[in-house]
């Protein structure tokens, strides 16, 4: 494929780079994160913080008494007088117990981190979908939005290795003092010289970690398109259209091309850090080894004991390891934290379209019907009004049509009647009333809606059309009902597993249905739910031409006395409706009855010629 071909997505080349005021804000996410860890398991949160804290004392109390072994040995061979060993096979078994203890909280908190993981991202995970149906559907269909989506997704998981890394740098700090306190006694200059040691190996990580956080962050768009590509290229979704077509060359070199391109930036990043770690390292060690030599001279002149040499390097050992391992777990930690506000933004967004706090009774049964008022509407970054100035009534009962050709504003209209929208202009009245003051539950509960882009879900027949009122999936005879008028029951009938059966092969023993067969399905969700207003888009579509007919002979009879809407390019369909409303650029063109638009002789009748003399 020509590379040409390829869409440009390429991000800029100047990367965001997170500055130290940012990166000491972060810090700022980590209450709010302890408060979401310790709702998940407050006992969990508490022994991992009680275990990590008492393993902290122990590499001081194994060094201390280390060291005194070794000057008891020390002793020991120079007095040959005696041979009293008690003490210092007392002190070997406190040596072994520190070491069966150390071993066991390891474990223990490995355990706890496990579990906490575990349980946090289950209950995030929970969180990020409870938020999402709160949000609006145009914020779905935000690219913006989706990219906040994606990384909040990201934070899911894994995001109690934040936790670990705290407590960990607290438990080190811990450790550190009691080590410190050892050296400080011997000598306060130690202490400096650590700091020396450790501090080029944590500014070159900061910088490394700033410039790879920005890498990952501005390359948001191109991973997500790199898991599409992924699920396009090997998807049963998909897999008819990719063969068909010839088109898997086309998204292997697509994925190709952008995915090389990502990794060459991260492989020169990874380049530089992986020379500048070594070389700023290799600083810090010779410091380390400065002070060792201090040490050994210092124990050679006979200033301090063979014990304290090995308390006093092995803490200068540890001590510095710490050190390094706080600074560098540091700019982790600030990382994550930034990573961290990627979550906390999402949930931080709110949805535009929600109940007043003050809500209008619903009616029951509606009495008067919907109005639309100079109603107008646009998608966001779009300049096109897929909407402008439409007003009409939808009485009470009434079976209306809406007619027009694709991108006419047929399905607009029905999603604002749903409240999936919101009008830009103008609005829209129940019974006298703007549909803002009514409760927004209460609305779609008393709304049944079909979309020609209905969803396929990979579970059960039966929980398929229970989708149509999900607290009545217990409801087996409600569920066969609502089957029986969509004619999805002589489909599930074939069925081996019934009701049960898994619908799509994504899952064991799930068998695939065809596009009519599914259609049959997702009209039985309509029928579930007890609703005031049926709307129904491109409901036959998939059908041939005796089944549609049956459809809608029992959808006329089944919605007596109950408003509907039909969007059909099928005019045989349409004509049942009691009125035809044709739509023309978002703009209210005809309405009528089936004849009353022949009548007329405008673009109804046309488009019903044409369509009659396909069939001649």
């Amino acid at each position: 494929m020509a590379k040409s071909e390829i869409p440009n997505t390429k991000p800029a080349d100047t990367k965001e780079q997170v500055s130290w005021r940012e990166r000491f804000a972060a810090l700022g996410n980590l209450p709010a994160f302890f408060k979401l860890v310790w709702e998940v398991s407050p006992v969990l949160f508490l022994g991992n913080a009680t275990l990590r804290l008492i393993q902290a004392a122990i590499p001081a109390a194994t060094l201390y008494i280390g060291k005194l072994i070794i000057d008891q040995v020390v002793a020991l061979s120079k007095h040959t007088t005696t041979n009293d060993t008690h003490y210092i096979w007392w002190l070997v078994g406190a040596e072994f117990g520190l070491a069966i203890l150390s071993t066991a909280l390891g474990r223990a908190v490995s355990l706890m981190d496990s579990l906490l993981g575990d349980l946090f991202a289950n209950q995030t995970s929970i969180r990020l979908m409870e938020h999402a149906a709160t949000l609006d559907l145009e914020q779905f269909e935000d690219a913006t939005f989706y990219d906040k989506l994606e990384r909040a997704r990201r934070q899911t998981t894994g995001r109690t290795v934040l936790l670990s890394g705290v407590f960990g740098q607290v438990q080190a700090l811990i450790s550190v003092g009691f080590l410190a306190a050892g050296l400080a006694v011997y000598n306060p200059w130690l202490l400096l010289l650590i700091l020396v040691a450790v501090t080029p190996s944590f500014i070159g990580d900061n910088y490394f970690n700033q410039r790879s956080y920005s890498l990952s962050r501005s390359w948001t768009p191109e991973r997500r398109e790199l898991d599409y590509l992924r699920f396009i290229g090997a998807s049963d979704e998909t897999a008819k259209e990719v063969k068909i077509f010839g088109l898997s060359n086309f998204l292997i070199d697509r994925f190709r091309s952008l995915s090389w391109e990502y990794y060459l930036k991260n492989r020169s990043l990874s380049i530089s850090r992986a020379g500048w770690g070594t070389l700023l390292t290799a600083l810090g060690t010779a410091g380390y080894y400065g002070a060792y030599v201090w040490i050994v001279m210092r124990a050679v002149s006979g200033q301090i004991s063979l014990g304290d040499l090995t308390f006093l390097a092995g803490s200068f050992r540890q001590v510095r390891g710490s050190l390094e391992g706080i600074l560098l777990q540091f700019s982790s930690l600030t990382q994550e934290a930034i990573y961290l506000q990627d979550l906390f933004d999402y949930f931080a967004i709110k949805p535009l379209i929600h109940s007043p706090k003050t809500v209008r009774a619903f009616p029951n049964p509606i009495r008067e019907g919907f109005v639309f008022q100079n109603v107008g509407f646009k998608y966001t970054n779009s300049e096109r009004w897929a909407l402008r100035n439409l007003s009409f009534t939808l009485q009470a009962g009434e079976k209306l049509a809406l007619v027009g050709e694709n991108g006419a504003g047929k399905t607009t209209l029905v999603k604002l009647l749903a409240r999936l929208y919101d009008p830009a202009e103008g609005r829209i009245l129940l019974d006298g009333y703007d549909l803002r003051e009514y409760d927004l539950m209460e609305l779609r509960r008393n709304i049944g809606v079909i979309f020609q882009d209905y969803t396929r879900f990979k579970m059960s027949a039966g929980v398929n059309i229970a989708v149509g009122d999900i607290d009545e999936r217990t409801n087996q005879p409600r569920i066969e009902t609502s089957a029986q008028r969509s004619l999805a029951d002589t489909v599930i009938a074939k069925l081996a597993g019934g009701y049960d059966q898994q619908l799509g092969r994504s899952f064991g023993k799930g068998v695939e249905l065809s596009g009519g067969e599914w259609q049959k399905v997702a009209l039985g969700r309509a029928y579930m739910r007890d609703a005031q207003l049926i709307i129904l888009d491109e409901p036959t579509a998939a059908l041939d031409a005796r089944a549609e007919y049956e459809v809608f002979q029992r959808f006329a009879k089944l919605t007596e006395g109950k408003s509907s809407v039909i969007i059909s390019h099928r005019f045989s369909t349409v004509r049942m409706a009691d009125r035809i409303l044709v739509l023309e650029n978002g703009t209210l063109l005809e309405i009528g009855s089936h004849y009353e638009l022949l009548e007329k002789d405008g673009r109804y009748a046309e488009l019903f010629g044409l369509q009659a003399r396909g069939y001649q």
